[in-house]
């Protein structure tokens, strides 16, 4: 995956936002693996993947359904973004870098 910037963020805060809250951390899995995925292609090929973009994680997450930015002291979309920036440093102790 692409490093991570405000925007993929935002994006798939948004997207998380939508789906039920059960449904988060599924979803949120699914959506690194795209981006995971689509960044592998980029590097590959040269070339963005077809469904998921250039490997950032926003080009999935804006596959999906998404809520409609709410402010950032919204309980709902702060555990949303809560719940990325979690991964996000799981990912990092697990040696998840960003290779590009």
């Amino acid at each position: 995956m692409r490093p991570l910037r405000y925007a993929d963020l935002s994006a798939a805060g948004c997207a998380l936002l939508r789906a039920a809250p059960a449904d988060r951390p599924a979803l949120l899995t699914r959506l690194l693996s795209e981006a995971d995925a689509a960044d592998a292609y980029r590097r590959r090929t040269g070339r963005l993947h077809p469904l998921w973009g250039n490997g950032a994680l926003a080009a999935p997450a804006m596959a999906h359904p998404l809520a409609r930015e709410p402010f950032l002291d919204d309980p709902d979309y702060a555990a949303c973004l809560a719940l990325i920036c979690a991964a996000m440093i799981d990912r990092a102790g697990q040696g998840g870098g960003n290779p590009s």
